[in-house]
């Protein structure tokens, strides 16, 4: 069947017509032929195994048994009546019980006589009861032609109130069927097909639909699970090699003086193995002649920013100037800072551009960057301005690229410079990207995988690793006690609030009344606390913040504004309350400001009693582990794709059968086929892989596959 004719409008599917295509189109999607059958079932009712009473287990499962009805009577309740049968085959009994249409059941039911029965099993006061069972005379059954695995799609409300119920739903796919013949075009090649021993094409969207049993459904879920991923796998890994040839980089063939006295005389402490590894990585991209597209990925406190001064000053060896970009003002004036304080003495100049700064310090800022007496220039989205304009951008790295949109990063991407002279297109810089969010190693394959990935995976000497326990509220005494000891010790701590003002709907500690009692506790003059949260004055929240960092107050009493980027080493001691109220990840950015001291540092991990099952797995996945990678894969987990990467971003796995945490094996799988394909026929021109680059084509062409921009 060709792909043209699965194009065709669903509203000349017969059986739909004008109303039904519209309520399609808007409940689910459904546009053409092709995405009925893309619609596949939620779950599958089994109605191949047949079971005896007296296999029947405490599940709640919905099960098929063959039996007799022996005796029926009418039970008084409440309000009005039940009609109950017994049911019995020659392992035991059963209840069915009927709260509605008792007087046609009554008259229609035969005593007796050998019937089948389908529904939901409840366990009460030591037996088995049916409620409104599905019935059919065993006579009847036997000759019915059935499908045994009933599917069950996708449904609304707005779909059951206008009448497409699963059962038409299942009737519109089945007339799908008829008029394609069931034949589909194959999408894989003879030797995918051969070595992974996947079932056709036709044969797997057929059992997907209307499965004999639970053999064929899962070889018909495992071919369309791999199709799915592999064609997002080769679209991804295309893209990267063409980019490797297309676009051209500058070649950073030098490593200069500035990187080799750096390396040898301003180092504050030795490399770990992870951080040489990834400068080998990133040398090898900057001498390659290919523009370097790379993804950094560092747990907090890692060491991401000593790898990125060492890629700065390889781009100024080699004449060029550099630029990094961080999402917020707080984070841009930490990386200058520290940026700064790491090249003192080595003649880099390096400014800082954020909305902040004024009109009259903006002029020279400007005009160093166009005459190329400006080394590296820092800042927030301040630096993407078209006034911002380099004389030889040469490298651009992004701080917590998940917060840029894709308009922002090509800005950056146009601020490139002509290569040798010539005039016209500009040359991309090399762009790194940096996170401190440990992205799972199956959401990286699929979102950045177009990016070559770095990952710095231990932390350098003489850390310790941050302490985390879980604490009630009524333990609150002996933490507060605890934060003395350590205030004496000379370290500061931080609390941190979920909320700003007193929400009724949710009985949490606010940020307010957190602060009153703290200050009732931690009295002055002994004790100084700072408060910052997101609706104070941007100056006031940095004059608050300056304090704490000078070390003029103890306490730092805030909302999540300080997850990102705040270093203070002599802080020790950071208090999380209402910890069941943030996400793991956020619980992991919050650890991660403490323990970037030599000292012992602690998390403290504050919550009620009263804690879902899914927050008792958040916080004992912080108790047990410090590994951002560990709680990255349990998020994953326990949110799933689309909350992980945020609502801008989670459109961009709509995968229809594939599920990249459940089937990682298969994503695995995928990815190292579609790797051996482009590896050995880059532009799929060999007459096996024909039938691949027509699919590949076709999907792009009808705009059915995922378009990531990295």
């Amino acid at each position: 069947m060709n792909a043209g004719f699965l194009q065709t409008p669903i509203v000349y599917l017969k059986g739909v017509g004008p109303n039904r295509a519209e309520t399609l189109q808007s409940e689910l999607g459904i546009h053409v032929y092709q995405d009925l059958l893309n619609l596949f079932p939620n779950r599958y009712i089994d109605k191949t195994q047949y079971y005896k009473i007296g296999q029947l287990q405490k599940s709640n499962a919905e099960v098929q048994i063959v039996g007799k009805i022996i005796h029926l009577k009418t039970v008084e309740q409440k309000r009005g009546t039940r009609l109950v049968a017994k049911f019995v085959d020659d392992t035991g009994e059963i209840e069915l019980v009927w709260f509605r249409g008792q007087k046609w059941i009554r008259e229609n039911l035969k005593l007796n006589t050998p019937y089948v029965i389908f529904g939901k099993c409840n366990w009460f006061n030591g037996s088995f009861s049916m409620p409104h069972p599905e019935m059919e005379l065993l006579s009847e059954h036997e000759k019915s032609l059935r499908i045994h695995m009933q599917p069950v799609y996708p449904s609304t409300e707005k779909l059951s109130n206008k009448g497409i119920t699963n059962r038409v739903l299942g009737k519109l796919v089945q007339q799908l069927f008829v008029e394609t013949k069931g034949k589909f075009s194959e999408t894989l090649s003879d030797k995918i097909l051969y070595e992974l021993k996947l079932i056709p094409k036709s044969e797997a969207l057929f059992n997907i639909h209307f499965p004999k049993n639970q053999e064929l459904l899962a070889k018909a879920q495992f071919r369309l699970k791999f199709e799915e991923l592999f064609y997002l796998q080769l679209q991804l890994i295309a893209k990267n090699m063409l980019h490797k040839q297309k676009i051209k980089g500058f070649n950073f063939d030098q490593v200069g003086t500035l990187f080799n006295d750096f390396y040898a005389n301003h180092l504050p402490f030795e490399l770990t193995d992870a951080q040489k590894r990834v400068l080998k990585e990133i040398r090898a991209d900057l001498g390659s002649n290919a523009q370097m597209n790379r993804l950094l990925q560092g747990d907090v406190g890692s060491g991401k920013t000593i790898v990125a001064v060492m890629t700065i000053l390889l781009a100024i060896d080699n004449g060029f100037q550099a630029c990094l970009v961080a999402p917020t003002e707080i984070l841009a004036n930490q990386h200058y800072n520290g940026i700064k304080e790491l090249l003192a003495g080595t003649g880099v100049t390096c400014e800082l551009l954020t909305g902040s700064v004024k009109k009259t310090a903006r002029k020279p800022i400007h005009e160093q960057l166009e005459n190329g007496e400006l080394h590296i220039l820092i800042g927030t989205h301040a630096v993407l301005e078209d006034k911002v304009i380099f004389k030889n951008l040469g490298l651009a790295i992004i701080d917590e690229q998940h917060r840029f949109g894709v308009a922002q990063r090509s800005k950056l991407w146009h601020k490139g410079s002509p290569r040798n002279g010539e005039v016209g297109g500009a040359t991309p810089p090399h762009i790194l990207v940096m996170t401190a969010t440990p992205i799972p190693r199956t959401l990286a394959m699929s979102l950045y995988g177009d990016l070559d990935i770095s990952v710095i995976d231990e932390l350098p000497p003489g850390r310790k690793p941050i302490k985390t326990v879980h604490r009630y509220d009524s333990n609150r005494l002996k933490v507060f006690q605890f934060i003395r000891d350590e205030i004496r010790k000379g370290r500061q701590v931080y609390v941190v609030y979920p909320l700003i003002q007193e929400s009724e709907a949710l009985d949490y500690k606010d940020l307010m009344d957190g602060y009153e009692s703290i200050v009732r506790d931690f009295p002055q003059p002994e004790y100084q606390i700072s408060i910052v949260h997101g609706q104070m004055k941007p100056e006031d929240k940095d004059y608050e913040m300056e304090r704490f960092v000078k070390g003029e107050t103890q306490i730092m009493v805030a909302t999540t504004v300080i997850e990102v980027g705040v270093n203070v080493p002599n802080a020790s001691v950071m208090i999380i309350e209402s910890a069941e109220r943030f996400g793991l990840s956020q619980l992991h950015q919050l650890r991660g400001r403490v323990g970037r001291g030599a000292d012992q540092s602690f998390c403290i991990l504050m919550t009620s009693y009263k804690l879902s099952s899914e927050a008792k797995t958040r916080l004992e996945t912080m108790v047990q582990t410090n590994d951002g990678f560990e709680i990255a894969e349990v998020d994953l987990k326990l949110r799933g794709p689309g909350d992980i990467l945020g609502t801008q971003q989670s459109g961009m796995l709509n995968l229809k059968i594939a599920d990249i945490v459940k089937d990682n094996t298969i994503l695995k799988s995928a990815r190292y086929f579609a790797m051996q394909l482009l590896k050995d026929d880059p532009s799929l021109e060999k007459p096996e892989n024909l039938v691949i680059r027509h699919f590949y084509a076709e999907l792009v062409r009808f705009k059915n596959i995922w378009n990531y921009i990295s």
